[in-house]
Order: C-alpha cells, then structure tokens, then sequence
C-alpha cells in the first residue's frame, strides 16, 4: 500500500513539472479546454437567473380590463358584476384612474412628468385572476370580456411570463446540447494531448513493460495528467464566466439605476463550481483513458 501511495504522490509531482516546463503548450491546451466548458456553463448561469427572475413575477392567470374613458359609474357597476359572474373567475379587483396613475408615478420615478399633466390620460381597470391556467379558457374569457359594453381593451397579463417559460425550457435543451458537444471536443483534446504525451516516451513505457510494469502503473501518470489539464481547464472556464458575468453586471447597474430597481446577475455557488471542476476532471480523465488504452491495445502490444 506504501510503495502504491508513493508511485500516486510521484506521479502526480512528475506530471506537474511536466506541465511547468511547457508554459506555453499548457496554456493553450488549458484555455482550449476552458472555453469549452465556458460556453455551456456561461449560459447555464444566464438561464439560472434568467429563471430566478421569472419567478420573482407573479404568473397567477391574469386579465386586465380596461374601460372606456366615458364609463360611468352605473357602468362600471354593471361590467364588475359581469366579471364576478363569469365561470373561471377567481377574483376581481377595480383600480381606479387616480390610483393607477399615482403607482405609475412611483413605481417608474415618473413623478414630475405625472405632474405636469393636465388631466390623467389612464383609464379605469379591472384586474382578473382567473380559477385557472388554462390557456383555451383564458382565450374564451378575454374574447367575451371584449364583447361587454363600455370595455375598450382587454389584455392578457400573465401571457408574457408563459412565453419566457417556454423560451427558457428551449434555452435549457440548448444548453444541455451545447455541453454534450463540447464535453466530446473536451475528451478529443485530452486524447490528443495523451497520444502526443506516448510518442515521446514510448522508448520509456517499452522499458517498463519489459521489467514486468502492469498496465495500471504504466496509465496512472497519464490518468492524472488528464484530470490535471480537466481541473485546469475547469479554473479557466471559471474565471472566463465570473469576468462575463461581473462585466454584464456592470452595465446592468447603470440600466437598473435608470429604471430604480435592483438588477443583478448571481455568480455560480460553490456547488455548481465544483460540479464544473469534478466534470471537467472526469472527462480529461475519460480522453486519458481511450488514449492509453489505444495504445496499449495496438497490434503488437501485449
């Protein structure tokens, strides 16, 4: 078990200074690996807050419904007790024009041009939540809302926050091809590398073999170089999506200051970071491994 221990710790050391004596060929075979694992990984982040922010919006079925601006009030009476009788309606909240104009205000800091208004321009609303989310019910309900008297408008709330689900379930397949794709560009790389690292010791791996070296002592250096240019490549990738995502954050301050709300992109926590690095292991270990095992399999080779 020592003598074992001991070939890991000397391996390991002889792959590093290996790695130390070629800067620049490790380098370029890092940063290779690095934006291979930073694509799919960079846009897995942009989805995962892209997500978080649609959460954070309400996606309760909603309908607003506008009146004309000559509604009185008799009719705006008439047009709450339609909504509160129709099936599928869950609830029905009336917002005046005063105080859909004073939100307006606040919410968007469009207090001095509110101000300088002579007569509000909005009209009077209902808001309907509807009992369900059910996108052939919601058609009928708006399309018989439009048809009530004294309704100008009607507009599906909710209808936006369906669209960015669906888009995002479309990113999200993106994402899992992209990643599937580069992790076999990640493992032909590896492999590459590993072959070029056995034609300029085949003189040495022969020599071992001829003592009686197994098949397990004569991979293991190559098994950690492997993993070693995968955990690399997986701090490289890393570091290529936390500059993106603090440059992103940077323009973002200055919009979310404009619109006066708080917008920012989350950095990957420390389990995702080590699910990159532990991936990225795995397969520079995985192309290491087809390596060796072509050539230790080629004719001529026992």
């Amino acid at each position: 078990m020592r003598v074992w221990l001991q070939h890991h710790r000397l391996s390991l050391a002889q792959i590093a200074a290996r790695l130390a004596k070629a800067p620049f060929a490790t380098s370029l075979n890092v940063l290779a690996i690095g934006i291979a694992l930073a694509l799919p990984f960079g846009g897995y982040c942009l989805l995962t807050n892209l997500e978080s922010l649609s959460r954070k919006v309400s996606v309760d079925p909603q309908l607003t419904v506008f009146l004309a601006r000559d509604a009185a009030r008799a009719d705006i009476g008439a047009v709450e007790a339609r909504l509160k009788g129709t099936r599928g309606v869950r609830a029905v909240r009336f917002i005046p024009r005063d105080e859909a104009l004073a939100d307006l205000g606040r919410a968007g800091g469009l207090d001095e041009v509110i101000a300088s208004l002579s007569q509000n321009p909005l009209p009077d609303a209902f808001v309907v939540t509807l009992s369900t989310s059910d996108p052939v019910l919601a058609d009928r309900i708006e399309l018989e809302f439009k048809s009530l008297p004294k309704v100008a408008h009607v507009q599906a709330d909710s209808a936006w926050v369906r669209r960015l689900d669906a888009l995002l379930g479309l990113g999200r397949t993106g994402v899992v091809l992209l990643a599937g794709l580069l992790g076999i560009a990640l493992v032909a790389v590896t492999f590459n590398t590993i072959r070029l690292q056995i034609l300029t010791q085949r003189d040495e791996i022969e020599l071992c073999r001829l003592v009686g070296a197994t098949r397990a002592y004569i991979r293991r250096p190559f098994f950690y170089l492997g993993s070693l240019l995968g955990v690399l490549g997986g701090l490289a990738a890393l570091g290529i999506v936390a500059g993106g995502l603090a440059f992103l954050n940077r323009d973002l301050a200055t919009l979310a200051q404009l619109y006066g709300t708080d917008l920012r992109l989350s950095f990957p926590t420390p389990r995702e970071m080590g699910a990159v690095l532990g991936s990225a292991a795995a397969l520079g270990w995985l192309g290491a491994y087809l390596s060796v095992s072509r050539h230790l399999h080629e004719p001529g080779r026992r």
